[in-house]
């Protein structure tokens, strides 16, 4: 299953790694903060390569997230992952309403007018 999680990053864990039959693994949890009326604190595993790429995102920053959701059995247990496989960071929302409207750009430098641009009145 593959689903796309958009939320406030809150916090990176410490990185994991370690050597298992298919050679070395590096893994790299950190927690999101789902958007809405009723947020959810959600913590997302990336591994290989996208470990390294959530350190370039600060506490905070607002990220879209790809995952695939998982579950297996172990000892008559059973374990769920949820592995990252896109991280993005979200742009800014961008402004609607009179909020937006209110917010000119500032004026360009403008040269002032040449003599014969001056009308005589």
């Amino acid at each position: 299953m593959s689903i796309v999680l958009e939320g406030r990053l809150l916090q990176i864990l410490p990185q994991q790694n370690g050597t298992g039959k298919n050679g070395p693994w590096i893994k790299q949890d950190f927690i999101i903060e789902t958007h809405g009326e009723y947020s959810r604190k959600i913590c997302i595993s990336a591994w290989g390569e996208k470990a390294g790429e959530i350190k370039g995102f600060d506490e905070g920053d607002q990220l879209k997230v790809s995952v695939n959701i998982e579950s297996r059995e172990f000892n008559e247990r059973w374990y769920t992952d949820i592995k990252a496989w896109r991280i993005e960071k979200e742009s800014p929302p961008r402004k609607t309403g009179p909020a937006a409207e209110s917010e000119v750009p500032p004026p360009e430098d403008v040269p002032p007018p040449a003599d014969d641009d001056l009308l005589p009145f």
